[in-house]
């Protein structure tokens, strides 16, 4: 590694859904012991709103992200890259570890359909920093989905 830290990118096309959620869970689930980065291929113009009560249902408040445009400075300076469906407008850099997951598009979905695609990427990030050698860290949400529909939280 090249840094103090490991430092993982997440991208996808839009940085709107699973690569904010990719990014949110390596940063929360490592403590803040790998340095995270994510962007898109062609940003959206905001956070798929699904994607941020989807991650607000695991104690995760992404409202304040944006999407953010791939450069090659930014994975050039990670260790790791994920890619989520960008295909060939993810630039690739010799000696750098490329991992490609395939995940359905949570663009256009609602929140039932978002959770089956939060909840893998949640395993694959929980995988990825066990290979990293970082100590996964449990999220305890702030109130359960009940609470929070009435307004907890």
């Amino acid at each position: 590694m090249t840094h103090a830290k490991p430092s993982v990118m997440f991208v996808c096309v839009h940085n709107a859904g699973r690569s904010q959620m990719g990014a949110a869970y390596a940063h929360h689930l490592s403590g803040g012991a790998v340095e995270v980065r994510s962007a898109g291929s062609a940003p959206a113009a905001s956070i798929n709103p699904a994607v941020r009560e989807a991650m607000l249902e695991e104690g995760i408040d992404i409202s304040a992200e944006v999407p953010k445009v791939l450069t090659a400075e930014a994975v050039e300076a990670s260790d790791v890259v994920i890619t989520m469906g960008c295909g060939d407008t993810c630039p690739y850099f010799p000696g750098k570890r490329y991992l490609d997951w395939t995940l359905a598009d949570p663009a256009g979905q609602g929140v039932d359909a978002v959770r089956p695609i939060r909840d893998d990427i949640k395993a694959r990030v929980a995988e990825l920093l066990g290979e990293l050698g970082v100590e996964v860290v449990d999220i305890v949400p702030c109130c359960s989905p009940d609470e929070r529909a009435s307004g907890c939280c």
